[in-house]
């Protein structure tokens, strides 16, 4: 067998494993991988203008294929740059690898007490290990064709997640005899487990909810939960990482509930005397910081892949341990197809207060635009639309409220890390990874504003991103957090914050761009948006300063107690 250069040897399987587009910033430490892609031109070199924009873009990717995205960084600042994206990766289940170019290794300070031998040495690998579900550090070229193996293989067992490859410049350029192609373990077999309690409880429930996460997207599992439904004919409340998981006009999608849930959807929640928790951490902004009123009254099982999850917050739940590609084909064979009357009763008390307390009348009396109304215009189109990614903001509660996500459609966000800035690399990585569709971006100014440089990467790439910014001139979460228990103080939200005009930001670069104040112009800017679905366009919304994301769990209140209706009677610790 030829020896073959550890670079071109790295190119060559990363093809094999199916990836089509590598993300990065080009830096000295990641030359050679640059030019091994480069000379096999198999794989897309997207480069993008800042190593978190390649980190948000590969999580997105990861996503919406299902395999891992992959981002590169060179030593020192690039490797650094990554570790928000990487965070949202570990804390979402995207499945991802990040491969990071390490000074030679002649170069690295090893056990000297010093802080640095070689330029822009860093410890990238101990910084990520936190965040990662590996962080290793190649020391020799014959681990290279193990570790990437194992990283990819990693990245989707289990929980998806990011794993970390440090790789020295030395180790890069040597060569090896390996074939890129190598045999893949197979998985081991699913352990079975006893569904006859849930069977006994769900059969008593009058009120049954199906609570559903991230887990099942990231468990590959959409299709197959959408059966499950139809089979037990149970409503669904879904968190804000499962927007997508069923279609917006599906007879048994309730809404989201949690923090900024539809007001119908966790008064729901409060009236069920069962529910079936799949894929879903449970966190304090699903359940509200009142867990005790959260579990009241009803029987929860919970399902989930990672045991450390189950009774975490949430006491006295039914755990079973179980990956939601196992379980979901178990529960089927377990529990008989409902009658279509079953749960008629319920679901149409459920249907009442959805028409009591749509979201489009949470803001009634706000000023100009009201988002949620625009949401549902910009949605409801039943345009061919891959994806709708949203940033971090109010705008990403208003969109996960409103927006009319179709059967075929996604809705990515980062959920976890909640970190602003992550919306335009991700709408790149999802228009890369569904060629020649378009993908819709719903920003906030302030966020916008964290990666806007990547607008030059998706003229450059000639990508089909539709950009919708709610510009209300300033962080509006933040302010209106300051407006609950700061006295209206508003520093450094509203007062020493400003924003440009995006649609003169976005000629600029080359990018058509249009700004609408009042209501009435909204339908013509939404089809103005729209008039060459293959091209780039950005469209500014105007929004009150002062419109706040209701509605809000009064925190302190049980779910269903939610602003302005109800207030607060402590401080929110997140």
């Amino acid at each position: 067998m030829p020896a073959v250069k550890i670079t071109d040897y790295i190119a060559a399987a990363l093809f094999n494993k199916g990836v089509r587009q590598v993300f990065q910033l080009s830096g000295g430490m990641i030359t050679h991988l640059l030019d091994s892609l480069h000379l096999q031109g198999r794989i897309e070199v997207v480069s993008v203008h800042h190593e978190q924009a390649a980190a948000f873009a590969a999580d997105a990717c990861g996503r919406m294929t299902g395999i891992p995205g992959v981002a590169m960084a060179t030593s020192g600042p690039g490797a650094t740059n990554l570790l928000t994206g990487i965070g949202s990766c570990y804390f979402d289940s995207s499945p991802a690898v990040f491969i990071t170019g390490q000074v030679n290794r002649n170069e690295q300070k090893g056990d000297r007490k010093i802080r640095q031998l070689g330029f822009q040495e860093t410890d990238i690998v101990a910084m990520a290990a936190p965040i990662t579900k590996a962080a290793w550090k190649v020391e020799t070229p014959e681990q290279v064709p193990d570790f990437l193996d194992r990283a990819f293989a990693l990245a989707l067992e289990g929980r998806p997640g990011p794993v970390l490859l440090d790789i020295p410049m030395d180790v890069q350029r040597s060569l090896l005899e390996v074939s890129p192609d190598r045999p893949i373990e197979p998985a081991s077999a699913p352990q079975p487990f006893d569904l006859r309690g849930l069977r006994s409880a769900l059969e008593a429930a009058q009120r049954p909810l199906l609570l559903v996460g991230g887990g099942i997207r990231a468990s590959r599992c959409a299709d197959v939960f959408r059966g499950v439904v139809e089979m037990l004919g149970v409503p669904v409340v879904h968190s804000l990482m499962a927007v997508d998981v069923l279609p917006f006009a599906h007879p048994l999608r309730v809404g989201m509930i949690g923090t900024y849930g539809n007001r119908w959807a966790n008064l729901a929640l409060s009236q069920s005397d069962f529910l079936l928790v799949l894929g879903s951490r449970l966190d304090v902004r699903q359940t509200g910081s009142r867990t005790d009123a959260f579990k009241a009254g009803r029987a929860i099982f919970h399902v989930d892949c990672e045991a450390g999850e189950i009774n975490n917050r949430v006491a006295g739940c039914e755990a079973i341990v179980a990956g939601l590609a196992e379980f979901l084909p178990a529960l089927c064979a377990e529990i008989t197809k409902a009658s279509p009357n079953r749960y008629a009763g319920w679901r149409r008390e459920i249907s009442e207060l959805r028409d009591k307390w749509p979201d489009t009348a949470e803001l009634n009396g706000t000023a100009g635009i009201n988002p949620n109304c625009f949401l549902h215009q910009l949605s409801g189109t039943g345009r061919r639309v891959a994806a709708y990614v949203a940033d971090v903001g109010q705008h990403q509660m208003w969109a996960a409220q409103s927006l009319e996500v179709g059967e075929k459609q996604r809705f990515m966000t980062s959920g976890g890390m909640g970190s602003m800035g992550f919306g335009l690399p991700a709408a790149i990585g999802a228009a890369l990874s569904a060629p020649g569709q378009p993908v819709v971006l719903v920003a906030g100014d302030g966020g916008f504003q964290c990666n806007i440089q990547e607008l030059q990467t998706i003229v450059r790439l000639k990508l089909p991103v539709k950009i919708v910014i709610l510009n209300n001139l300033c962080h509006g979460m933040v302010r209106q957090f300051q407006e609950s228990y700061f006295e209206g103080r508003y520093i450094s939200t509203y007062w020493g914050y400003s924003a440009p005009d995006f649609a003169a930001v976005a000629a600029a670069y080359g990018i058509e761009g249009k700004t609408v104040t009042q209501p009435e112009q909204s339908a013509a800017a939404v089809d103005w948006l729209w008039a060459d679905p293959e091209k780039p366009a950005l469209l500014q919304v105007m929004i009150d300063v002062f419109a706040n994301a209701y509605p809000k769990i009064a925190f302190g209140k049980p779910i269903s107690e939610m602003e302005p209706l109800s207030q607060p009677i402590e401080m929110e610790s997140t």
